[in-house]
């Protein structure tokens, strides 16, 4: 038995083509019946107006004999010249007598009324169209009549040669309206055919050459829909790429906290081993939760939306103290030193934990490049009349040349030669960043230190985006 919640069958539907016939159809044979009906109105219209007027002709002619020369027994009726002559008849009344009649005319009159002009009346059990007219002489009346049957006849002979012709050729025409429409949705199908033969992974733009111009914004819609799944997937690689580049330092610390506490030797030490370790944990979960907010803004700025966060303030001073503290232990094994340059709370309109991710990226790449023993600055500077809130890391290494610098910011780009291993995600990751919030990105030389310098800045309130 069927389930008494199971949904109901699912409707077969029309294709379009089929919907498109069936009313192209539909409105032909309304038209068709329509003409129909109007050419039969007016040749039965007009039929009768010449009709009429045979009769008008042949009662003025009787009405010109004198009565003495239709009376008598030799008067014989006319010779038949026209096979409709017989449904002719004729009359002449003298006195309320019946003085002449034609061979085929009724003896009862065929205008009761006997009042001049056309009438229809039925004598006999037929129906007669008759002109009754007075004649030359008193009390003289003569009436002229034709069977409604002949009249019929003429009319469905007349209509047999208008509409036959049409009606033969309605099959051709709704022939060639379905050949037509074939032909008018074939590029369509075509579409349909293209895309369904797709491989799931293809997502390149469908080519518009010879297509209509009808079906053309379909196309370029599917083509959009394309290229914002080509955007989506992009973004998941992004983003798994991102969480790798981000994860490997708090899990390397791990990993290292975790080895200490194996080779503790006493109870203490352990225990600052396994402090150290749920630190590290917990910095990860942090972690985890920013880039997964970062991957949420991300698709919120390509999808046309503002960032939802981005109403959110953060203080850059606090969030470069945190930071600095929590990577201090990282830069004393190399030998390294990091300094704080702030004077005073600098309000941003940047959430805190993107600010951090941010500043993180700069500091990993600033320590990872520099030598042992050298120096990485923070500097953050609050909003000035002259000049937007900024940040700057600065560092004592290399540098960078021009031509690397132009090139910072692109995806598994790196400066040869200098020894360490990296995927350049972490350039990809502030780029992106900057983007996002509007803010502008500037390299540069350090003056005091001697390498590298990036400084990052906020736009001021009311300001366009400085990217």
């Amino acid at each position: 038995m069927k389930p008494a919640d199971a949904a109901p069958p699912e409707r077969q539907s029309w294709s379009l083509q089929a919907r498109l016939l069936a009313t192209v159809l539909a409105l032909l044979v309304a038209i068709w019946l329509l003409v129909t009906a109007l050419t039969w109105y007016g040749t039965r219209h007009e039929l009768d107006e010449l009709l009429d007027a045979h009769l008008a002709q042949a009662a003025a002619l009787l009405v010109t004999q004198r009565l003495d020369d239709l009376e008598g027994d030799d008067f014989l009726p006319p010779p038949t010249l026209h096979k409709y002559q017989s449904r002719v008849a004729v009359q002449v009344w003298h006195e309320g007598q019946l003085v002449v009649r034609s061979t085929n005319a009724p003896t009862a009159p065929l205008a009761g009324n006997r009042q001049p002009g056309l009438s229809t009346t039925e004598v006999g059990g037929q129906r007669w169209r008759v002109l009754t007219t007075p004649g030359r002489e008193t009390d003289v009346m003569v009436h002229v009549g034709e069977t409604i049957d002949a009249r019929n006849h003429i009319l469905m002979a007349v209509l047999r040669g208008t509409l036959g012709s049409l009606l033969l050729g309605l099959p051709l025409l709704a022939l060639g309206i379905w050949w037509a429409v074939r032909g008018t949705m074939r590029p369509l199908g075509q579409v349909g055919r293209d895309v369904a033969a797709r491989q799931p992974a293809a997502l390149d733009p469908l080519p518009l050459v010879g297509v209509p111009p009808e079906v053309r914004p379909l196309v370029e819609s599917l083509n959009e829909l394309f290229g914002r799944m080509v955007q989506l997937l992009e973004s998941e690689r992004r983003f798994t790429a991102d969480a790798a580049h981000e994860l490997r330092t708090p899990v390397a610390a791990i990993r290292m906290q975790a080895q200490v506490a194996q080779g503790a030797r006493s109870q203490s030490e352990r225990d600052q081993a396994l402090a150290a370790t749920v630190k590290g944990c917990d910095r990860a979960a942090r972690l985890i939760d920013q880039l997964l907010q970062l991957a949420r803004l991300e698709g919120e700025a390509e999808t046309g939306g503002a960032p939802a966060a981005a109403a959110a303030q953060s203080d850059l001073r606090a969030v470069a103290q945190g930071l600095l503290g929590d990577m201090a232990s990282a830069a004393r094994e190399r030998g390294q030193s990091l300094e704080l340059v702030a004077d005073s709370a600098v309000p941003v309109p940047v959430p805190a934990a993107m600010v951090a991710v941010l500043l993180r990226n700069l500091l990993d790449n600033a320590l990872r490049y520099s030598p042992v023993g050298a120096t990485v600055r923070v500097t953050v500077c609050p909003a000035r009349a002259s000049a937007p809130a900024s940040l700057s890391v600065e560092d004592s290494g290399p540098g960078l040349p021009p031509e690397a610098q132009a090139r910072l910011g692109e995806r598994f780009f790196r400066v040869l030669g200098t020894g360490q291993s990296g995927s350049g995600l972490g350039w990809s990751i502030v780029a992106r960043l900057a983007r996002l919030f509007g803010l502008s990105l500037e390299t540069g030389c350090s003056d005091d230190l001697g390498g590298l310098r990036v400084t990052v800045k906020w736009p001021s309130k009311g300001d366009p985006p400085l990217v």
